[in-house]
């Protein structure tokens, strides 16, 4: 499988018969360069959204148009896009599972909150969530905008992911001192790729406290548009 960072927390990851983008945001995106979008999205065959903040939708109705994907997330926040015209969406909610071609995805919580803005005001999407996907023998973890949670003891426990995407900027998530500490406390990972973090000064500019919070865990820094096979 390839797993390439398109900046902050968007992802995408080419696994089984599957190109899966994840919060594709690019527009604004301060670390990815316009003349990247094409290849970004190229292929892409799922779109999954793990919450409603501008930083993770604010494109979505784009990438959806302009790849024809499908997109699924949590049942409120793909209603709120079916308003906006996009056809071809899933609403699902946490502890279900859907199948996108070979590769089953799970809905998990996470700890944080969503929301679009309108000209009325702040719209509630739902809830805040993460996902586990799995194929080609391989279990990831996609921990969305979170902190430390009680309910990483049960995902890590039931799903036994080996690959951790998550996110680590502190400030509205994690930190990387708070996710080393929710790796190692809950999770039996061999691989660890941080993410929301770099894009705004105010976030974690590198992941030097989570790999010394994980000895013997391969923690990669991503960078942009670089797959990382795994």
């Amino acid at each position: 499988m390839n797993i390439t960072w398109l900046g902050h927390g968007s992802f995408r990851i080419e696994i089984e018969d599957q190109i899966i983008l994840i919060d594709p945001w690019l527009t604004d995106n301060p670390l990815i360069e316009e003349g990247q979008y094409d290849a970004a999205l190229k292929g892409a065959t799922q779109i999954l959204v793990t919450h409603g903040h501008f930083d993770h939708t604010n494109d979505l109705k784009m990438v959806a148009e302009k790849t024809g994907a499908p997109m699924a997330g949590m049942v409120e926040l793909m209603g709120w896009f079916e308003g906006q015209g996009i056809e071809n969406t899933t609403g699902f909610n946490k502890g279900g599972t859907i199948t996108c071609g070979k590769v089953a995805v799970s809905m998990v919580p996470a700890s944080h909150s969503s929301s679009i803005s309108s000209d009325s005001g702040p719209v509630y999407t739902g809830g805040e969530t993460g996902f586990i996907l799995k194929g080609e023998g391989r279990t990831i973890y996609f921990s969305g905008d979170t902190g430390i949670m009680a309910d990483m003891d049960w995902i890590g426990d039931y799903y036994k992911p080996d690959i951790g995407i998550l996110s680590a900027g502190g400030h509205f998530t994690m930190g990387m001192a708070e996710a080393a500490y929710a790796a190692k406390r809950y999770f039996d990972f061999k691989t660890v790729i941080p993410c929301h973090y770099r894009t705004f000064p105010a976030l974690e500019q590198d992941a030097k406290a989570l790999a010394e919070g994980l000895p013997g865990v391969d923690v990669i820094e991503p960078q942009v548009m670089q797959p990382i096979s795994l």
